[in-house]
């Protein structure tokens, strides 16, 4: 068994669009936090753009299902937050110069 990195799990999370905006949930920042334990457990903290998203759940199981989909894997536990409230201040910068922002 390997242990999972940050990076990896990242990776899979950048496969995770958010369907009405078209950009990952990483470049977004919807992702609050990563966690990953010695069994290869990941604790997911993030947060959707608005608490009236109408793709909430969508997202969460694409998210879910590329996580389970990282060799070795354990449990995955995915907490939606809403503080801090998402603004549009935490996309990525090279989204931001992307759309010339």
């Amino acid at each position: 068994m390997h242990g999972i990195t940050i990076k990896e799990v990242i990776d899979k999370l950048k496969e995770c669009t958010d369907p009405e905006i078209g950009i990952n949930i990483v470049d977004l920042g919807l992702i609050y936090g990563i966690q990953i334990d010695e069994s290869n457990n990941i604790k997911l903290k993030m947060t959707m753009t608005s608490p009236m998203c109408p793709v909430t759940s969508i997202i969460l199981a694409d998210a879910q299902l590329r996580l389970e989909s990282i060799p070795d894997v354990g449990k995955i536990e995915i907490e939606l937050v809403w503080e801090p409230l998402w603004s549009p201040d935490m996309i990525s910068q090279e989204i931001k110069q992307k759309f010339g922002a």
